[in-house]
């Protein structure tokens, strides 16, 4: 992959929009596959699927109680109930064994088919539950007990014609279109797919995401920190809003500074990325590893694979890296290592790509127009487009934290970020700002 520009190289200043249209054009959907319901979830569909089979296949019932003829029990209440013979039971999942007559009601199950001569069903509560009971008076007998009669019902109130019968293709019917390509399938679209019999469906798989982080300070949260050390947020930061974006990611422990482990490390995992994601090791400093491990990758080892590192015309996220490594020319995108600078970089240019490896033709958060609310100016750098952590409510936003790049606890309180234009180097409190929402 050949990620140069016009006047690129160590001195060019790319803007956000270059860099992330250099990302979505060199990024491409992954081939479909034929998976298994729950294997699918969380995919893009690729086909449109059609209804094979009316759903519900038959008229059935939407209450336990009685299927009964309307004429039969017309006029029925409390004091003048309709006495019916009940000839037979109806449970779901079971063919009607009985044909509903006049002066008859067959006790029926909810979901159960409705059976022939029957037009309506009565709900168990509107009856005596077919227990008898004392002296009443009642309608006059719809018809003599018929051989097979297992008894009789009371039923206090009258029906019209399909009281309680969920029809026939009332939900879907045969050859209308069930879900659009296109589709992200979740529980609801899994579930229609498996009520019309479709036991496999061909997607776009969830791109395989592996997430590195660099640098010999990093120790595994639960472990004794020493004198120097910190925890590792950045991979377990990444991971999860790699799997948020809908990819299945990989979290591999961090590296320390050494090009050769790195370069190893990163072979190794190909085997499982369709996309690779790297912090801290990209700026200018003496121990910045993934520049050292990947911005000289051999043409003769993998031709038309490397890495471009970038400065970016933003704060935070300066230095970016972009490029494809292996044989298969696996996209690997390479951010800072300060916590806020890697994840607002994810949310700017990973999530796309994990997006467009999906196939899907929104890639990017929303946005929105709304009122600062703040106590007094905020200053933006002239030439760089500002991204500030923040908190939205209702039309209002309002920053959180300071400013610098490694305060997670304020990043941890946003939901949104605040966008400030390049030319625009301060915002007064009551301006309208462009807002990109993160949840």
């Amino acid at each position: 992959m050949d990620t140069a520009a016009p006047g690129s190289g160590p001195d060019r200043l790319w803007s956000v929009d270059e860099h992330l249209d250099d990302i979505l054009t060199t990024v491409r959907p992954l081939d479909p596959i034929e998976l298994q319901l729950l294997d699918a979830q969380g995919c893009v569909l690729v086909e449109d699927v059609t209804v094979p089979l009316s759903l519900p296949p038959f008229d059935n019932s939407s209450m336990d109680g009685y299927a009964v003829r309307v004429a039969d029990v017309a006029g029925a209440s409390e004091e003048f109930p309709a006495v019916l013979d009940v000839i037979g039971d109806i449970a779901a999942g079971a063919a009607s064994p009985v044909r509903v007559g006049p002066g008859q009601a067959a006790r029926i199950m909810t979901g159960a088919p409705l059976p022939p001569g029957a037009e309506a069903v009565v709900p168990v509560e509107w009856t005596d539950g077919g227990l008898g009971g004392g002296p009443v008076a009642t309608m006059p007998p719809r018809s003599s007990a018929p051989e097979g009669a297992t008894g009789h019902v009371r039923v206090h109130r009258s029906a019209e014609a399909r009281a309680h019968v969920r029809a026939r293709g009332s939900d879907v019917k045969a050859g209308d279109l069930a879900l659009e390509s296109g589709t992200v399938l979740g529980p609801p679209q899994i579930a229609l797919l498996a009520a019309i019999g479709r036991g496999t469906v061909r997607v776009r798989p969830r791109p395989r995401v592996v997430v590195v982080s660099t640098g010999s300070e990093l120790v595994q949260p639960g472990e004794e920190l020493r004198e120097g050390q910190i925890h590792d947020s950045n991979s377990f930061a990444l991971t999860a809003a790699a799997r948020d974006a809908g990819a299945l990611a990989y979290r591999v422990g961090a590296v320390a500074d050494d090009a050769d482990t790195l370069r190893a490390t990163i072979e190794d995992q190909l085997v499982r990325a369709d996309l690779v994601v790297t912090s801290g090791g990209v700026s200018v400093g003496a121990y910045d590893v993934v520049k050292e491990a990947l911005a000289h990758v051999s043409d003769e080892d993998e031709p038309g694979a490397g890495v471009d590192f970038r400065k970016l015309a933003m704060q935070p996220g300066k230095p970016q890296g972009f490029g494809s490594v292996g044989p298969d020319h696996t996209p690997l995108l390479a951010l800072p290592g300060n916590p806020v600078s890697s994840y607002i970089s994810f949310e700017l240019f990973v999530r796309p790509a994990i997006r467009a490896l999906m196939g899907l033709d929104e890639v990017h958060r929303p946005r929105v127009r709304a009122v600062l609310r703040t106590e007094k100016a905020i200053g933006s750098p002239r030439g760089r487009r500002q991204f500030l952590r923040a908190l939205r409510t209702g039309g209002e936003v309002a920053p959180v934290g300071g400013s610098g790049s490694h305060l997670i606890a304020a990043l941890a309180r946003a939901d949104a970020l605040i966008v400030v234009p390049e030319d625009t180097e301060s915002l007064e409190p009551g301006d309208e700002v462009e807002v990109v929402l993160l949840g």
